[in-house]
């Protein structure tokens, strides 16, 4: 649930062309590009047990296409997810993390709760 409401944060990003930009006039949104590789390299991590404790992260992976001298490869989505989300001094924020997860974060609480009393009621009989 929180990964849909951050993809579709992403979704809503503003789109820029032709960036060029100054500390005077920072870039106010992502590329086409630069959009497509955060929603192709979100993903969820295998669930991993801890001291007890059932952890999984959420988060981005892998490289956009847009290569460069410094990013031959395309830069890293884990980059510019953090570019944006908190911004730089070439670029404004847009946060779209936070706000995915502060929005969805009861939901989706409220849906293990009742997958596990599901789960719970099968085994008990």
């Amino acid at each position: 649930m929180i990964t849909d409401a951050i993809r579709e944060s992403i979704e809503g990003l503003p789109v820029v062309r032709g960036v060029t930009a100054t500390e005077q006039d920072p870039i106010d949104g992502i590329t086409a590009t630069q959009k497509k590789g955060l929603l192709e390299g979100l993903g969820i991590s295998p669930m991993q047990v801890t001291g007890g404790f059932y952890n999984v992260k959420i988060g981005f992976d892998g490289y956009n296409k847009t290569k460069t001298k410094k990013f031959p490869q395309g830069q890293p989505n884990q980059m510019i997810a953090r570019a944006v989300e908190s911004g730089t001094s070439l670029r404004k924020k847009h946060p779209f993390v936070r706000p995915a997860v502060k929005s969805s974060r009861k939901a989706a609480e409220q849906a293990m709760i009742e997958t596990a009393d599901k789960e719970i009621k099968k085994i008990m009989g």
